[in-house]
């Protein structure tokens, strides 16, 4: 028999992912706050959006965080050479494609 160690993100009493890393789980958590944040800033700007569009837009944003703030700080966007280059939370974005793909 053995013992596999899960690490589950909840948020809200819902499960919304389940890794076997400590530090996915961490960085995927740390996506969904980024998210939520953004929610809220979505909610005040003045262009008509749904519930539905600022969700998906805050969830965008905060899965490709960094290309955001470095084009805000007048740089701008790089394209990734290797999945090595990646971050925490795009790997942990791309997990999440998979197991929904799946």
């Amino acid at each position: 028999m053995a013992v596999i160690i899960k690490y589950v993100v909840e948020r809200n009493g819902v499960e919304r992912m389940t890794f076997t890393s400590k530090k996915e789980a961490d960085a995927y958590d740390k996506m969904l706050d980024v998210a939520e944040a953004l929610e809220d800033m979505l909610t005040k700007v003045d262009v008509p959006l749904s519930e539905q569009q600022v969700e998906s837009l805050a969830l965008e944003i905060a899965k490709q965080k960094d290309d955001f703030v470095s084009v805000l700080k007048g740089g701008k966007v790089t394209p990734k050479a290797s999945a090595k280059n990646k971050t925490e939370d795009e790997k942990a974005s791309d997990k999440v494609t998979k197991i929904k793909q799946a």
